[in-house]
């Protein structure tokens, strides 16, 4: 029995890899610009931690719109970093 696989199936294998790929490089990104807001936060840096939470929030709801994130984990994964940088005002 080999392992013949159609033409639509390989392209299928082909199309499936690069969105693989894709979204690994999508949740990379969040990961790491999440360590950033955590880093400027610890440092007591509140502009840093802003411009780093927006750019992270930006992310996050991308990746929420394309379904690489689900919506309810978007929005703890904000609420929680949000949460972080309004800590600083006090």
């Amino acid at each position: 029995m080999g392992t013949t696989i159609n033409k639509s199936a390989e392209k299928r294998q082909r199309q499936d890899e690069k969105l693989r790929v894709a979204n690994k490089m999508r949740k990379t990104i969040i990961r790491t610009s999440a360590k950033k807001v955590a880093v400027a936060a610890e440092g007591k840096d509140k502009v840093a931690a802003e411009a780093a939470l927006h750019v992270m929030i930006k992310e996050i709801d991308t990746a929420a719109r394309k379904g690489i994130v689900k919506k309810n984990a978007a929005a703890r994964k904000k609420s929680r970093m949000q949460r972080l940088v309004n800590s600083l005002n006090a």
